[in-house]
């Protein structure tokens, strides 16, 4: 079979490799629907998780499909049943360093358990919505991470699929004051389409001051401060850190969500006199039934997240599409043909 593997900094391969064989305890997925992570744009930049490959490797963990094949020692799988793939269940790491990757039509899932590495999916959910499980779990857990209620008022810096997710997942707790930051349009219309109250971009607007006027202001032992109450930062721009701790009122809270590669200046004697709450939000320990359930309900509409769709055949145009920040969100791979 054809399957898109990583040799080494930006040299992605379709290779032709035997279809993966299970063991007792493992289930063969045929996949449907993949998403491009940006996490696979790194892997590829850098050539491998963290460091260069020595042997290739697959890419590809966002994805929904149906079970081909069950071990023999798997109960509660069989056949037929639709699915989505929790990547780092069962001790997988799915794409990210392990062989078996999802950018393939056939993916290997070792260590097989309902509700561990595998969720059954409703009849009526299809196969794109539920391939967005995986950066939705991301996003709730940035959500989880930050105790929001209805009158929480937001701000979230970096609207790429996972500010996206986080934007819906505010909307779907009930927050209604949520301003998105971004330097692209494109990415802020579908902000506002999944929920948010106020975009800003800043090369052409001051965020303070749009803060100010959307959220109020205040002052903190005399220094003027704005009054949203948790900032997410999901850019991977230092600049971002800094500025919110320069402007977030008493007790804010600031939830990172981004890999900062390098390691960023924290000016704490000023976060000390505002009590901050600095939070790492970091993958999906317990949010994958919740999302799921949220997306079967109907509760959240993520349609907005999704800014491309492409077949397998055009892998290497979809990549070069995602790496496209100003005018991508989530691209996805369809396997249905």
């Amino acid at each position: 079979m054809k399957a898109i593997r990583l040799h080494g900094p930006d040299d992605l391969r379709c290779d032709t490799i035997p279809e993966p064989e299970i063991g007792p305890e493992d289930v063969l997925i045929r996949v449907k629907s993949v998403g491009i992570c940006g996490s696979d744009l790194t892997y590829v930049k850098v050539g491998g998780v963290g460091l260069p490959v020595t042997a290739p490797i697959g890419l590809g963990h966002e994805l929904s499909g149906v079970v081909d094949r069950t071990g023999s020692g798997v109960q509660d799988l069989s056949p037929g049943m639709r699915v989505v793939v929790n990547p780092m269940g069962g001790g997988n790491a799915i794409g990210n360093g392990m062989i078996d990757g999802a950018f393939a039509p056939l993916l290997r899932v070792c260590n097989a358990r309902l509700g561990d590495s595998i969720y059954r999916i409703p009849d009526h959910l299809d196969f794109e919505t539920a391939a967005l499980a995986e950066p939705l779990s991301v996003a709730l857990h940035a959500v989880n991470r930050a105790r929001v209620d209805d009158a929480t008022k937001a701000v979230v810096f970096g609207v790429g699929p996972i500010g996206l997710g986080i934007v819906a997942c505010l909307r779907q707790r009930g927050c209604r004051q949520i301003v998105a930051v971004d330097m692209s349009d494109q990415r802020l219309a579908r902000a506002q389409t999944l929920g948010a109250s106020v975009t800003v971009n800043p090369s052409r607007e001051n965020v303070r001051d749009v803060l100010v006027d959307t959220h109020g202001h205040g002052q903190n032992f005399g220094q003027s401060c704005v009054n949203s109450d948790v900032f997410f930062e999901v850019t991977g721009a230092a600049q971002v850190i800094t500025n919110v701790i320069d402007f977030a009122r008493f007790q804010a809270r600031l939830v990172i969500v981004a890999v900062h590669a390098a390691p960023v200046e924290v000016n704490f004697q000023l976060a000390l006199a505002k009590e901050m709450d600095i939070l790492m939000s970091m993958a999906y320990p317990d949010e994958f039934p919740a999302v799921i359930a949220m997306l079967a309900g109907g509760e959240i509409n993520v349609t907005a997240m999704i800014s491309h769709r492409f077949g397998f055949e055009d892998f290497f145009e979809a990549f070069a599409t995602a790496r496209d920040s100003v005018t991508s969100a989530k691209v996805l791979i369809d396997f249905s043909n």
